[in-house]
């Protein structure tokens, strides 16, 4: 497993593994405590698992939390999804940066997102399940949204929208967020 600096978002990391493929299937190590660590990060901060199953076209994000924020570990496990991280941290070099990924049960890379960042996917597969690992227990209370159609941030999802939460559909436009965190 090696560690892959984020250019476009200061302090994110994409973790390649190494799937190892015979006649049975495939293995590969998804987590890494030694590689975590050898990035600066500590491995033991994660303290919650959690796995979302999504069909071909849905959208979850983009999602945030307020306060000390919520750095996690993302992995598509099964199938494929796009995946987007923005950089939402006003000392950051690179703030208001947009990065895409895609994630996949092929490759099982997993995807480090600094506190601060705005998440989201689209499911490109029938059927992909998604993986996060998160550094503090969930506060419903602390659940910030930004609109993923958003015209400032313009991100080109690759498929229609087949479906999403009521709350992202609702959700206000990154200047509202913005506004609101500064007040």
């Amino acid at each position: 497993m090696k560690a892959i600096d984020v250019p476009e978002i200061a302090g994110a990391y994409l973790f390649e593994p190494t799937p190892y493929s015979d006649e049975r299937g495939f293995f590969c190590r998804t987590f890494d405590a030694d590689v975590v660590r050898s990035v600066g990060l500590d491995p033991a901060a994660f303290v919650q698992d959690s796995v979302s199953r999504s069909v071909r076209g849905v959208l979850r994000g983009l999602h945030l939390r307020s306060g000390a924020g919520e750095a996690k570990l993302v992995r598509c496990s099964y199938g494929e999804i796009f995946d987007v991280v923005v950089d939402l941290r006003p000392d950051s070099p690179t703030y208001r940066n947009v990065a895409v990924f895609e994630l996949s049960g092929e490759t099982q890379a997993t995807l480090y997102i600094p506190a601060g960042c705005a998440h989201g996917f689209q499911a490109l597969s029938e059927t992909a399940d998604t993986s996060y690992r998160i550094d503090r227990p969930h506060d419903p209370a602390e659940d910030v949204t930004i609109a993923f159609d958003d015209p400032e941030l313009a991100i080109a999802w690759p498929l229609p929208v087949t479906s999403t939460s009521q709350r992202d559909r609702g959700a206000p436009s990154l200047a509202e967020v913005l506004k609101q965190r500064e007040s």
